[in-house]
Formats: C-alpha cells, structure tokens, sequence
C-alpha cells in the first residue's frame, strides 16, 4: 500500500493479543469452565492449558466438539480433580515423604549403633524382609546412597549428642 501513497491506518498495525491480561483474569471472564494452576490456564474438563492472551482461541476452544464432548463426559464424573502444575506437585511434602524419611534415618541409626555395615542391605534377604515386615521398607536404598545422603546426617546427630553430654 505504501507504493502507491496509501498508508495503512494505525489500528491495522496493532497486535490483536492482550498485553495485560492474566490467567486468573479470563478464569473470572469464563467462570467455572476454566481454572489457573501455576500460572497457566487450564480447561477444567479437558485438563488442557490454554493460551490466555488471546481470547479467540480460548471461544474456539470451547466452542470445538471435543470440548463438548469432555464436558459432557466431565459433568457425568461428579467427582473428577483438577490437574496440578508440575511445581505444586513437587512442592507437596506429604505425611508419608516424611515418614519415609524417618524409616530411612532409622535404619542407618540401628545399623550404626549395632556395628552392622550398611553393604548389609544390600543383600536380597534383607531387602525382601524389609519390603515384607516394615512399613515404606521397600523405600529404603541401596547402601552407597545411604552412605553419601543419610550417613552424614547421623553423623551430625551424633556427634551434637555426644556433645552435649560433655558438657
């Protein structure tokens, strides 16, 4: 158009995508429909992340047939949980991580006290008999792990144990 003279008006030149908008901001355009999780926007009942910039292609979204289709089978599901972002997952510290842990340094505590070598564990007999008779049992790694990551703790432990009855 510039060649013969005519110049395109300003509003062609503009980007047709929202500068400002955030996920939690179409969440309450769309209502219930959609959710954010860790920043990203996600169709509830196909537990897809949208493009939250641009509105269009969220309305192609939910006007396509496999979002009906979901839907349909969603509201079916009464019960059905929402997808979680890789972080929160990471994040959750459950009651039987912990435990877990506490199993481990247990065992690596009884080990030392006894004077049993850790290699010990790694002997199939032991390690059936932990996954049979102990809770997270199973859990427990192989002795080089226990060695570099739950020995030095013990270590520590002990070592402001000992201290303290010096003193």
């Amino acid at each position: 158009m510039e060649r013969f003279g005519v110049k395109a008006s300003p509003s062609h030149n503009r980007s047709k995508t929202a500068l400002y908008v955030t996920p939690q901001d179409r969440v309450t355009e769309f209502g219930s429909e959609l959710h954010e999780d860790g920043g990203k926007l996600f169709c509830t009942s196909c537990n897809m992340v949208l493009n939250h910039v641009r509105k269009s292609a969220i309305n192609d979204h939910l006007k396509s047939k496999t979002h009906t289709k979901r839907k349909a089978e969603f509201e079916e599901q009464s019960v059905r949980k929402k997808p979680r972002a890789l972080t929160a997952s990471l994040q959750c510290n459950s009651a039987t991580q912990t435990e877990k842990i506490t199993v481990i340094q247990d065992f690596v505590k009884m080990c030392l006290e006894a004077n049993i070598p850790l290699e010990k564990a790694d002997h199939p007999s032991v390690r059936a008999f932990l996954s049979r008779h102990v809770k997270n049992g199973s859990s427990i790694p192989q002795s080089d792990q226990l060695r570099k990551m739950y020995l030095p703790d013990g270590y520590e432990n002990e070592n402001q144990l000992l201290s303290r009855e010096d003193c």
